[in-house]
């Protein structure tokens, strides 16, 4: 990999990571803090994009896939993300709402991030052992 790839690499993990930083450092918790909490779940939604691209910057700049990677993670994470939603929205739908029994949807909030991990690093490879190929 030519070093301008490493470095855009670089760069896209340092500005998803401020991003990361301002969405769950500042936004959110001064959101819950202010009383109001109203766009707490926009926040977080949002901030999925980000924390997304951190693993894909981290893929496609740390990794070093000998052969074209398989999907298998991203895929697993891109399906571990929708059933913990689907789970989430059924709970929300039979009455047991996150202000009831946060624990409940605590497991959920973290497989959605090691889901969405899984699909970054996951694309993140591909990318680098496509971009890999292209340059050989």
């Amino acid at each position: 990999m030519d070093s301008s790839s490493d470095s855009s690499a670089l760069l896209l993990l340092a500005g998803s990571l401020l991003a990361v930083a301002f969405v769950y450092g500042v936004l959110v918790p001064s959101d819950v803090l202010g009383g109001d909490g109203s766009q707490v779940v926009l926040y977080v939604v949002v901030g999925w994009v980000p924390f997304t691209l951190v693993f894909y910057a981290l893929g496609r700049g740390f990794s070093s896939p000998e052969a074209l990677p398989s999907m298998r993670s991203a895929d697993a994470g891109l399906a571990l993300v929708l059933v913990l939603l689907l789970l989430s929205l059924g709970l929300e739908a039979w009455g047991i709402s996150p202000e009831q029994l946060p624990e409940a949807y605590v497991l959920q909030a973290v497989g959605i991030f090691v889901g969405l991990a899984l699909f970054g690093w996951g694309i993140g490879r591909r990318s680098r052992a496509i971009g890999h190929r292209a340059d050989s």
